[in-house]
């Protein structure tokens, strides 16, 4: 599945807003940091590793993020917040291999501690609408793009398990001990998921399992 989970930057980019994340004011935090003792000293070679990873990842990252939101201010908001604690770890960060998975892991810890606390419950949602657009010439990235936008109409806590069932690979229980719910809550909450991307006319068109076909549109 960790081919699934690293998008590359391209890609993202191509279907998502263009954000940029200015690394300066966690340059400022790691100085002071390292000043006053609280996380040792950083070094400017560390700083500069960190700034160009950012710059690299951005685009894929905010993928992530915008998966499990559905929303670019609720995104913005969650990546900035993974990008602090990983700027506060990454001199213990020794695989800088595993920085993705860090990151997306940070992500994902926060986003379910935010959805438990707003204690989010099965809802029904509006139909989705239907999408427009040439079904047989339809590419990847167009593909892509209709099924984030089926994705942000999904109700939170169904979106989140997909995310962690596709993006992160879990199983039925490692989701449901990571989101605090029975396995029963998530084997139907998948389904239920699923159902409603297929009722999408255009991704309905798709061939194939719609569950293999979003692993591979995230990828």
């Amino acid at each position: 599945m960790n081919a699934v989970l690293e998008a590359p930057a391209d890609k993202a980019a191509a279907t998502l807003p263009h954000q940029t994340y200015s690394v300066r004011h966690l340059h400022a935090v790691g100085r002071h940091e390292a000043a006053y003792g609280s996380s040792g000293t950083w070094e400017s070679a560390n700083a500069d590793d960190f700034t160009a990873y950012v710059k690299e990842r951005r685009a894929s990252l905010y993928a992530t993020a915008y998966h499990l939101t559905g929303d670019r201010f609720a995104a913005e908001d969650l990546l900035q917040s993974a990008l602090f604690s990983t700027y506060k770890a990454w001199d213990r960060i020794s695989d800088k291999a595993a920085v993705g998975g860090y990151m997306r892991r940070t992500m994902t810890n926060l986003h379910i501690s935010a959805w438990r606390r707003r204690k989010v419950n099965e809802y029904p949602t509006e139909e989705m609408p239907e999408t427009a657009g040439d079904t047989d010439a339809m590419g990847g990235t167009e593909l892509r793009t209709v099924l984030w936008q089926a994705l942000a109409k999904l109700p939170e806590n169904q979106r989140t398990m997909l995310v962690l069932r596709y993006y992160e690979g879990k199983t039925d229980p490692e989701i449901a001990d990571v989101m605090g719910i029975s396995v029963g809550t998530v084997k139907s909450g998948i389904w239920r998921a699923l159902r409603r991307l297929r009722e999408d006319e255009t991704l309905a068109s798709r061939d194939g399992d719609l569950g293999h076909a979003f692993g591979e549109l995230v990828a």
